[in-house]
């Protein structure tokens, strides 16, 4: 990051992951959770709270010591919210609460943690407010400060880009979506719409059954390909990208580049939903990725180019026999 843009993305990353720790805390009743989620999303907004109460319930649960850590700091990564710029302060204020509100609505909507309380969001409305809430937003707000803190994206209009924004955060947020199905029915969660999914003749928990799941395939299908048209509007974000802003121009192509790769890898296997473990590409594909795109930061032509193989592979895959 270019050092203006340092403080309030660390700071309101580091924060996000402080609440999305306490929302997977499963050791900690639900309710517990959703009471502490509250607490946190009123100190985002300035309010006062009791922070540090939080990290007395929560701490003594978690495995790993970063997150120990961070949920012991919370109360010192507000105090650098504070000192933040009146305009980045309010940029960080407001992403923090949206995405606090997302978590509480994962949290309300799934009440169970496992397979034997599965629930699905009721229709393509709901992982539409889903999605925007946890990541969409986020993509509004990258791009707030961006044009804040770099004179070459002045002449960029916020309501344009930032509407390109939301969809850039809903491509990679539906590509994990996607990829998660199969673990996310075990925990209890169903992301594909109801609705949706009785239309096919089919309830949240016959997608546990092998001989039913592939029945989801055209919906599977469906969703890919509405989240390749948000792939298509946050490519379109990252080429009106300066040449001279590299540094962004990277940070916008590796994970558009590495998402469609994901993309394509959940449509290639012909019931992802009966798939034993999680969809993903290897770190050779990463590598490659990152060095491909690297060579071609500077090249809208090139990062075209690396957009559409990959766009064409999933493209492929989808049009495959399902038994293929």
């Amino acid at each position: 990051m270019p050092r203006p843009l340092r403080a309030p993305i660390g700071v309101a990353y580091l924060l996000a992951r402080a609440a999305d720790t306490v929302a997977d805390t499963r050791l900690i009743p639900r309710a517990d959770r959703l009471v502490h989620l509250e607490t946190l999303r009123a100190a985002f907004r300035g309010e006062r709270a009791d922070v540090a109460a939080i990290a007395l319930i929560c701490v003594p649960h978690q495995s790993h010591e970063a997150e120990r850590a961070l949920l012991d700091h919370v109360a010192a990564a507000l105090r650098e919210v504070e000192a933040l710029p009146p305009a980045d302060r309010e940029a960080v204020r407001r992403v923090l609460t949206t995405i606090t509100s997302g978590m509480i609505f994962d949290l309300e909507r799934f009440p169970g943690e496992d397979a034997a309380t599965l629930t699905a969001l009721e229709t393509p409305d709901d992982l539409d407010r889903y999605t925007y809430l946890v990541a969409g937003c986020v993509g509004e707000f990258w791009t707030a400060v961006h044009v804040a803190h770099r004179p070459r994206l002045h002449a960029w209009s916020l309501t344009e880009m930032g509407a390109r924004g939301v969809r850039f955060g809903k491509a990679l947020q539906m590509t994990n979506v996607l990829r998660d199905v199969p673990s996310d029915l075990r925990s209890g969660r169903c992301y594909l719409p109801a609705r949706e999914l009785d239309a096919l003749g089919l309830g949240p928990a016959d997608l546990l059954e092998p001989s039913k799941s592939a029945r989801a395939r055209p919906l599977l299908a469906r969703l890919i390909t509405s989240t390749l048209e948000h792939y298509d509007v946050a490519w379109s974000y990252t080429l009106a990208i300066p040449r001279r802003e590299w540094r962004m121009r990277l940070a916008c192509a590796w994970p558009l580049l590495i998402g469609l790769a994901t993309l394509a890898a959940i449509a290639r296997i012909p019931d992802p939903l009966a798939h034993p473990g999680p969809i993903k590409i290897s770190r050779r594909e990463v590598r490659g990725i990152l060095a491909r795109s690297t060579a071609a930061v500077l090249s809208n032509r090139a990062l075209r180019g690396e957009a559409a193989r990959h766009r064409a592979e999933v493209g492929r895959a989808l049009a495959a026999p399902p038994s293929a």
